[in-house]
């Protein structure tokens, strides 16, 4: 026999703190038989205009509303933060832990038995996620979905990557101001995510691969119809997972979290992932580790999508998106639940390509081997990760002097300085940047070239920092370098002249100096005063964790599904 639901300690009780909970509600014109002991539905919207990859959430919380009473539950929306990726400063990352807090906190305050989770912009699909798992209910995602593709001058352009490039050519004298200024209109032409395959669309991908959504998910375009269809579908399966009690726990388990990591390499997916996937299996209670991801590296890059190949988000819809990718992958997979009930491997029944130049066939990749590597050395004892996919061949196994930038500022001073003293082969060098040290972690790994290599034809080289960088992002980037410098990390050390040596094919991270100087230089490091002494900010520099551990706050690492007991009045 089905349990009671959760929601009738809020509006079962035949008292005064019933009456509280229902009348209140009721002033919105909700029916006596809305609180009949239905399913009730939490819509965690993170909506908002000053989140453009999430200004079509709005709509789809209505195809949502329209499933779940059509299945005999109660929708009610609620919103939660909302991180606008390319809007808020100093860095979105800074406030996905506060997302996770709003969204746990809400989740558990208010009297729902399922979430129907709202979410794409890079960082509140998993702040979501790790928020939704602290509590465990019944759980299920819709994404906001990918723009169309941008296009200027006739030809498709990629958000984020084909800006980087262009910037790269304003700054070689190759492209005009004029030219630069007029693709930027060009380059956002609907609602939605980046129609690269950046970190939205990334983590939209895996949450297909994981079963955490319907099929077909993470590929339909914001706009496209079908996707307030699968809203609607979302809203009819949610009502049906909790009549299951199949909870979150029971899809996102250690197999799925091995399934996401493959999947990540077979679509070429952002160096985000690492950290997000890390932090989400800390909330869930799965000990996964960088070690871990080793798993996707002999996966072929099988999606032909910048920023490792030349297509887009909308193009992968249409050549049969995720599904195409699973059956790919095949008996590679881990048998593992998904929010459907059954086998992740159903997630690719009667999928078929209608391109196989986008998604490619696993014995015809566009690269082998492509998937994240892990990097460990006495420069990075705790371990730093490169995306060889995005990455020049020539440059995967590299010695070079270290150039050094102390911080952000002394980056952005210098770059362009005609005297900079670099080469091609120089290691750009970048501090400051990790968790503790910016704060948050921004994404300001890849570097600009210096303008005077620009300007020779240089469009890569290595660099190396404890930042992250932005899933349409390219380059021979070394990235999450743990412990970070403001932990007192072995990169705090590096001065601009020592010898730096990096080999992705050996796994290896090394400062090319004798250990008892590297001793020296540490018993004389001082941390930097932190940037901020108040309110959230302090909160986060005083209690996040280090890039491998996924950077989540250490008081909010597992879960607490306790019933909340105590009443408001």
């Amino acid at each position: 026999m089905t349990k009671e639901r959760r929601n009738r300690a809020w509006y079962g009780k035949q008292d005064r703190d019933g009456f509280i909970h229902r009348s209140w509600m009721k002033n919105q014109g909700f029916p006596d038989h809305a609180f009949d002991g239905r399913p009730v539905i939490g819509i965690c919207n993170t909506w908002s205009e000053l989140t453009p990859c999430n200004s079509g959430l709005r709509d789809l919380a209505e195809g949502v509303k329209r499933g779940v009473w059509e299945a005999g539950g109660f929708p009610v929306e609620f919103p939660v933060m909302s991180l606008g990726e390319t809007q808020m400063k100093p860095t979105a990352m800074l406030f996905r832990n506060l997302l996770a807090m709003d969204v746990e906190e809400s989740i558990r305050a208010y009297g729902m038995d399922g979430v129907v989770l709202l979410g794409g912009c890079d960082k509140t699909t998993p702040g979501q996620l790790m928020g939704a798992a602290s509590v465990d209910l019944p759980t299920i995602v819709v994404s906001s979905g990918p723009m169309l593709n941008g296009k200027w001058q006739g030809k498709d352009i990629g958000s984020g990557t084909d800006v980087w490039k262009f910037s790269e050519a304003v700054r070689a004298g190759d492209m005009t101001l004029k030219d630069f200024m007029a693709a930027e209109s060009g380059m956002s032409r609907s609602k939605g995510v980046c129609m690269t395959m950046g970190t939205a669309s990334t983590m939209a991908s895996l949450v297909e691969a994981m079963g955490m959504s319907l099929p077909t998910n993470a590929a339909l375009p914001a706009v496209d119809a079908r996707r307030m269809a699968l809203a609607h579908m979302t809203g009819k399966r949610i009502v049906e997972m909790v009549e299951e009690e199949l909870k979150l726990s029971d899809v996102m388990t250690r197999e799925s979290f091995e399934n996401a990591i493959m999947a990540n390499a077979a679509v070429g997916g952002s160096t985000n992932a690492v950290v997000h996937l890390l932090a989400i299996a800390g909330r869930v209670g799965i000990d996964l580790t960088l070690d871990d991801f080793l798993l996707g590296s002999d996966i072929p890059l099988l999606v032909n999508c910048m920023p490792s190949g030349k297509y887009l988000m909308e193009d992968f819809c249409y050549a049969g998106g995720m599904p195409v990718v699973l059956k790919e992958l095949g008996d590679r997979l881990r048998s593992a639940r998904t929010v459907l009930g059954g086998d992740i491997k159903v997630y690719a029944d009667e999928a078929e390509c209608w391109n196989d130049d986008v998604i490619r066939p696993f014995d015809n990749p566009l690269k082998p081997a492509a998937g994240l590597k892990v990097l460990r050395g006495n420069l990075a004892p705790k371990g730093a990760i490169i995306k060889p996919s995005a990455a020049s061949d020539h440059l995967l196994d590299h010695e070079g002097e270290a150039y050094v930038f102390e911080t952000i500022e002394d980056l952005r001073a210098n770059i362009n300085r005609d005297d900079l003293p670099v080469t091609a082969d120089t290691i750009l060098v970048l501090k400051g940047c990790g968790p503790k040290g910016y704060p948050g972690m921004p994404e300001v790994g890849n570097m600009p070239i210096p303008s005077k290599l620009v300007k020779q034809g240089v469009r890569d080289m290595v660099r190396i920092s404890d930042a992250r960088m932005s899933g349409t992002a390219y380059g021979t980037v070394v990235l999450h370098v743990s412990p970070e410098a403001q932990a007192g990390g072995p990169l705090a050390l590096v001065k601009t002249g020592d010898r730096i040596r990096m080999s992705v094919t050996e796994g290896t991270l090394d400062l090319l100096i004798p250990a008892e100087e590297l001793a020296e230089r540490q018993a004389a490091w001082t941390p930097e005063p932190p940037h901020y002494t108040r309110g959230y900010a302090k909160m986060y520099v005083d209690h996040v964790l280090q890039a491998d551990q996924g950077a989540d706050l250490d008081f909010l690492v597992g879960k607490d599904t306790r019933p909340v007991t105590r009443e408001s009045h």
